[in-house]
This record gives C-alpha cells, structure tokens and sequence, in this order.
C-alpha cells in the first residue's frame, strides 16, 4: 500500500507552520549581521580617524585641525582626544554604534574605540 499525494493526515501544513516559524528567525539572524557588519565599519573608521590625526599633529599641525580631521572620518558622535607630551602624540577615537531598528533595538549598543600614537617630527 502506497501513500496518498497528501501525505499522512497530522503531517498536513506541517512545511507551511516550519516555514512560518523559520522566516523570524531568519530576519533575525539578517539583522544581527547587518549590525556586526557596521560594527566592524564603524571600527575602521575609528582606527583610521585616530591614526589620521595622530599623524597630522605629529606633523606639526594644530591640534584643533587634527580633531576636525578625525571628526569627520568617525563614525557620527565621536569623541576625539588628543594628547601632545614627550615626544609623541596619542590620539583616542571612541564612537558608540547603536543596534539597528525592529526585533535588535532592545540590545544596547556598542562602543568602539582606538588608540594611535606617533612620534613628534623634530622642526
């Protein structure tokens, strides 16, 4: 004896109820990755704004301008600081990435930060 086309009668909308229970799952998991990745792009910003204005005052620009530089390429509500003394300019860039909108607005959000130090050229 062979089974009917329909299946067994306690198997019938089994897919229809697993598709409907897996596709939150996958919005969910899309979203979490969306938000590692700019996670890891709001990282490279910080490193490349700290390493930019470490650079520029080492240099021998100004202060003030080097934080500008810095500013504009972090992530948006950065806080930048620069400290000249012995020879080396430290330059700290920390931005906070908030999770993005829906089922992840309820984790709180992550703060990224670097540190960059150079030499002070000798003028």
């Amino acid at each position: 004896m062979g089974l009917s086309s329909r299946g067994r009668p306690g198997e019938r909308g089994a897919a229809t109820a697993e598709l409907a229970l897996g596709i939150p799952l996958l919005v969910a998991l899309t979203a979490g990755l969306v938000w590692m990745l700019a996670v890891g792009a709001a990282q490279v910003r910080v490193v490349d704004a700290s390493r930019e204005a470490a650079r520029a005052v080492a240099r021998g620009d100004d202060v003030a301008a080097a934080e500008s530089v810095a500013l504009r390429i972090a992530p948006e509500g950065a806080r930048v600081s620069v400290v000249v003394g012995d020879g080396q300019v430290t330059v700290t860039t920390s931005a906070r990435v908030r999770a993005p909108g829906g089922l992840l607005s309820a984790l709180p959000g992550v703060t990224v930060s670097d540190e960059a130090v150079a030499l002070a050229e000798e003028s």
